[in-house]
């Protein structure tokens, strides 16, 4: 399982976010998309991850992780994140599958980022082990130029 190439076309789908509301990636051509997958609500390095997208203008951003949609809503609802969590809770881990960050050994996504252009192409893309948090600072780079 290998990630999509940068210049391919991102993956559609549709998962419901942490309010029960479908999300659907292609819904949001003309933007651009930063699409974050990460392992578990709850968990500290995904915690710091997501409190640093909270303010984050530069692009829409969609988190993505197996839990649930109600497991969700609790994270974001004590933390505060008013982005949508998307819940790839079933079929489990399909789209994490789909983008190559699935982890079948442990059952939850890698840490995989994807910036997705307004056409709906992969402008940039990081895969990081479930141990190693990412640099928003980097998607603030790509995003800018």
């Amino acid at each position: 399982m290998t990630p999509p190439a940068v210049g391919s076309l991102a993956p559609d789908f549709e998962l419901k976010d942490q309010h029960g509301v479908p999300v659907r990636l292609s819904s949001l051509r003309g933007r651009r998309v930063v699409l974050v997958f990460f392992p578990l609500a709850f968990s500290g390095i995904c915690q710091s991850e997501m409190a640093a997208l909270r303010s984050f203008s530069a692009a829409h951003v969609l988190g993505v992780s197996v839990d649930s949609m109600f497991t969700l809503r609790a994270w974001a609802d004590q933390e505060g994140y008013d982005f949508p969590l998307l819940s790839d809770f079933w079929p489990h881990g399909q789209v994490a599958q789909a983008y190559g960050v699935f982890d079948d050994v442990r059952g939850f996504a890698l840490r995989g980022t994807f910036i997705i252009d307004g056409d709906g192409a992969i402008m940039w893309s990081i895969v990081n082990p479930v141990s190693a948090p990412r640099d928003v600072a980097d998607y603030l780079q790509v995003l800018s130029s």
